[in-house]
């Protein structure tokens, strides 16, 4: 049997219960802890007294299945739960939906890198779409401004000032790539996170650790983990939200770009799409013969970042 050590610091026993668990079921291990006395005893009130996960600790809910396992009666329980719990968090009334994978779909973004402006319009809508933290920040879309004639990321920045576009310059958005083979699924521990049948690649934010290893695992820098609880002003909560996707996440989770699945599933665009100024994004189904981003794939010379490492993006850039 794996030994923790007592005596050791906060910070230092949050990380050793993370890599116990990486070879087992989250839930089985949770629930073996849970009823231990030394458990209830010791490591529990040192974890709250960090300010940790159980200071608020609904054991249901810290205890439920996996996504994959769960039954329309839990997922109405859950759903349910979740929308309490919000409104009295932040005094918001929410409704929690779960849009399935779509047959016969796959989803891919293109991108006109000719004419992006990099005015990060598409940054400032996904943000607001997707319940992200304003603080500490979290931003799924990084818009990285490159000299023209080089693809070299490493000289690039994300953080430039000023009138935009700039002479000499050009604007590379970077966000999840929906890999068709995604590193950050295979590396992760508790199967907290999996590519569903329409390209979309979702975490199961009950079943994450926050071991970080799917960040780690990333080539494309598109994971962000919640180092402290999110902040987000209750008159900018969008009430919309899709269990696999916007629901506000807690502290200690992973968190990632899903092509606005609450929204696409259903019919809708990618916000970040609608907000661009320029139309330089494009999203669809690859298995449409018909669509924007089948059309372009055939008509463009299209490249994805990063191609030697054999992920196989669904995000294609391109120049008109």
């Amino acid at each position: 049997m794996a030994k923790i050590n007592l005596g050791e610091s906060d910070s230092a026993l949050k990380r050793n219960a993370a890599i116990l668990q990486m070879n087992i079921k989250r839930r089985g291990f949770l629930k073996g802890i849970f009823s231990s006395a030394v458990f209830a005893l010791t490591v529990a009130p040192k974890l709250a007294s960090a300010g940790s996960l159980l200071e608020d600790l609904n054991f249901d809910e810290f205890l439920q299945q996996h996504y994959k396992e769960l039954s329309p009666a839990d997922k109405t329980k859950i759903f349910a739960r979740i929308e309490k719990q919000t409104k009295a968090k932040y005094h918001k009334d929410v409704t929690i939906k779960d849009p399935k994978a779509l047959d016969n779909v796959h989803f891919a973004f293109c991108l006109d890198l000719s004419v992006c402006n990099g005015s990060r319009f598409c940054v400032e809508a996904c943000v607001k779409e997707n319940n992200q933290s304003r603080d500490p920040q979290i931003q799924y879309i990084r818009v990285v401004e490159l000299d023209r004639g080089t693809l070299n990321l490493e000289k690039g920045t994300s953080h430039y000032t000023g009138t935009v576009p700039k002479e000499g310059k050009y604007y590379l958005p970077m966000q999840c790539n929906q890999c068709d083979n995604p590193p950050c699924v295979k590396v992760c521990p508790t199967e907290a996170t999996w590519k569903e049948k329409d390209g979309i690649v979702v975490i199961d934010y009950n079943w994450c650790i926050g071991c970080r290893y799917c960040m780690a695992g990333c080539p494309y820098g598109a994971r962000h983990f919640n180092f402290s609880e999110p902040k987000i002003p209750a008159n900018e909560i969008n009430p919309n939200q899709g269990y696999l996707s916007n629901r506000i996440r807690p502290v200690g989770v992973v968190e990632k770009c899903t092509f606005c699945l609450h929204r696409t599933r259903e019919g809708q665009m990618p916000a970040c799409l609608e907000a661009c100024p320029t139309g330089a994004r494009k999203f669809g189904n690859l298995l449409d013969p018909n669509s924007d981003v089948s059309k372009i794939l055939k008509s463009k010379s299209v490249f994805v970042l990063k191609e030697e490492l054999n992920t196989m993006p669904n995000f294609f850039y391109y120049f008109g």
